[in-house]
């Protein structure tokens, strides 16, 4: 117990220099220099018991103020953040929807902290293609609203947008051949026609 209570502080030390604030248990292996992994789980159990960390699904582990754009990429990996929540912030589609919409390799909808995230299941070529993907601090990946504006099209063969001037179209059509679909290109030439 004894050597237990020693190496918490170099855990907590380690995890609040960091500038991420979400933490697999790898990264915090890889942070403090542990190897066995069955201790530092251990040891991440008794800082969540004592509050030091918090621990929002089995095997995450985060900081009290933790990133949630952070976290959604992490909850399921490889994905990246696109679909709604991008064409939001570019101004593309008006409906407020306060969830993280992100493309992974399955679907599912989370709550967590009582916020929303919502995964959709794309291709493996697709969601591992970096192009139209932006990686920004935190390991946060996120589309761009080009890739997010295909991404729902992929997904969604029938989508309203109430804005389609702030997405540039060269770029569209230089990501469209990534999702191999002549369908998708029928859909995106059409809706693009009424721009």
């Amino acid at each position: 117990m004894n050597s237990l209570q020693n190496n918490k502080p170099d855990i907590i030390l380690a995890v609040y220099q960091n500038k991420n604030s979400v933490f697999r248990l790898r990264d915090i292996a890889m942070l403090t220099g542990e190897r066995n992994f069955e201790s530092i789980n251990k040891k991440l159990n008794s800082l969540v018991q004592k509050g030091k960390l918090q621990n929002p699904r089995k095997g995450i582990y985060v900081k009290k103020d933790y990133n949630k754009e952070e976290l959604a990429c992490n909850i399921f990996t490889p994905a990246y953040i696109s679909l709604e929540y991008v064409l939001q912030k570019a101004g593309v589609i008006f409906q407020y929807n306060p969830a993280i919409t992100t493309v992974s390799y399955l679907s599912r909808t989370l709550v967590i902290d009582d916020n929303s995230y919502v995964f959709r299941k794309i291709k493996s070529p697709v969601l591992v293609d970096t192009r139209g993907i932006q990686r920004l601090d935190n390991h946060i990946n996120i589309a761009t609203p080009e890739r997010a504006f295909l991404d729902v099209m992929y997904l969604n063969p029938v989508y309203y947008f109430d804005n389609l001037n702030p997405l540039d179209v060269d770029s569209i059509f230089s990501l469209l051949p990534l999702y191999n679909s002549k369908a998708l290109i029928a859909r995106v030439k059409s809706t693009l026609s009424y721009a």
